[in-house]
């Protein structure tokens, strides 16, 4: 199966994420954060950085717990823009 490039609204809404998770994981160090949601620093790094725009669903939620985000607040985060203010 080939896997459609994405979009640049996609690319975007991963650095939206990123940016959110890097925020809530402030000071606590990434290895940590990555090994308590079980996934590896690198995977954490290049999902802050934007380099992995779509992440799996799995590691968002691992994430999110790992974290103490809501699944929402993160679904919310990867909307279009425009669409997350309107539902």
């Amino acid at each position: 199966m080939v896997r459609l490039p994405l979009t640049p609204a996609q690319v975007e809404a991963g650095r939206r994420l990123g940016s959110l998770l890097r925020a809530a994981r402030g000071d606590r160090d990434l290895t940590e954060v990555a090994r308590s949601a079980g996934i590896s620093p690198e995977t954490l790094r290049k999902i802050e950085t934007g380099r992995l725009p779509s992440p799996a669903f799995g590691t968002v939620v691992a994430l999110g717990q790992a974290l103490d985000l809501p699944l929402q607040e993160l679904a919310d985060t990867c909307r279009p823009a425009g669409l997350a203010e309107s539902a």
